[in-house]
């Protein structure tokens, strides 16, 4: 999913439902990922009604975040409804997102939301870890022969390898599949992360790996680019005290914005696979190294040894690499102590 040219890691800044219903609120949130430099602004595509029951309870995290005044905490289906963005919505939010030059992202939960993207014309397809098991939906998104980005929080390597099998047995091709390696919870315990899931899934399964990060601070997240990750997802919110289930472990502005940063660093930092001597340090190889000199005053046609030589620095005659080929022969001539020595 990275720019295979490039190896730029996909910068996924997820808003999702920090918006609160409130589309100036989402043009906001568009804004602030635009400043950071995120490459995609995330949010969430449901029907609340296709999307949970009206038994379905909120998970701990939404009701400890959750607004109760503002009917945030009486069950999943009152909280998603308030939540839920209109078709209107989508395409007023695309519009901002285009005149900031950063691109629209989605996740659907449910198959008419799937369906909604693509008419619009979405580019790419989100997998939500908790759609990972859901036949009809992996099969719906399949169907569109998009890239997918495949979240995997709650999942082991069995049931990541039926989903991918599912998408596969639909028509994708598994070069088209991102897995994101997550933890599903917020915050995510700093003991669960497990970044080295990464690598499993990628000798796996054989697919580019990326990371769906809900710790908190930024320096997990900068921590999987290092570790390879090709893609990095994080939420966001304007301010971690706004009602609402995701705010409080979403990053403020400014850690957004630290969190790119870092990472645009770390993945300028990993280079490439070689080893040599850079341009910068070609400068220092004469001022750092060392050259064979005299050790003390050496006459003509002396033999060298071990007592008349010796090492220093700078590296302006025969390198130390040469002791055992200069040890034995003759001066061709009288040197003086730390002169450097010529055959």
């Amino acid at each position: 999913m990275a720019d295979s040219r490039t190896n730029r890691v996909l910068i996924i800044a997820e808003a999702g439902v920090n918006h609160d219903g409130n589309i100036e609120q989402a043009f906001r949130l568009i804004d602030v990922a635009a400043d950071a430099g995120a490459d995609l602004v995330k949010f969430q595509t449901f029907d609340a009604n296709a999307l949970a029951t009206a038994n379905a309870e909120l998970a701990a995290y939404q009701a400890e975040a959750s607004d109760c005044e503002n009917s945030f905490c009486s069950g999943q289906l009152a909280m998603l409804q308030r939540l839920q963005l209109s078709e209107q919505d989508h395409m007023t939010l695309i519009a901002h997102c285009e005149a900031r030059d950063i691109g629209f992202f989605s996740t659907a939960f449910d198959l008419e939301s799937l369906d909604f993207l693509a008419r619009i014309g979405a580019k790419r397809f989100k997998v939500p870890s908790g759609e990972i098991t859901n036949l009809p939906y992996l099969r719906r998104i399949a169907s569109f022969q998009k890239d997918v980005i495949m979240s995997t929080g709650m999942a082991d390597l069995d049931e990541i390898s039926e989903a991918i099998a599912c998408l596969e047995a639909a028509g994708l091709p598994k070069d088209k599949i991102t897995l994101l390696h997550c933890t599903t919870e917020y915050p995510a315990p700093i003991e669960e992360v497990n970044l080295r899931a990464m690598h499993a899934m990628a000798d796996t399964f054989g697919v580019a790996v990326g990371y769906s990060d809900h710790t908190d601070g930024i320096d997990v997240a900068i921590a999987a680019v290092a570790m390879g990750a090709s893609v990095v997802e994080k939420h966001f919110t304007l301010d971690k005290n706004l009602p609402g289930p995701d705010h409080s472990a979403s990053l403020e502005p400014d850690a957004l914005k630290a969190m790119i940063r870092g990472i645009r660093r770390i993945e300028c930092a990993l280079g490439s696979a070689q080893k040599q001597c850079t341009a910068s340090e070609r400068n220092n190889i004469q001022l750092v190294r060392k050259s064979i000199v005299a050790a003390r005053a050496i006459s003509a046609d002396e033999v060298f040894s071990e007592e008349n030589l010796t090492v220093k620095r700078p590296a302006t005659g025969l390198s130390p690499m040469l002791w055992d080929g200069v040890i034995g022969k003759r001066a061709s001539r009288p040197f003086k102590p730390d002169e450097v020595i010529e055959l």
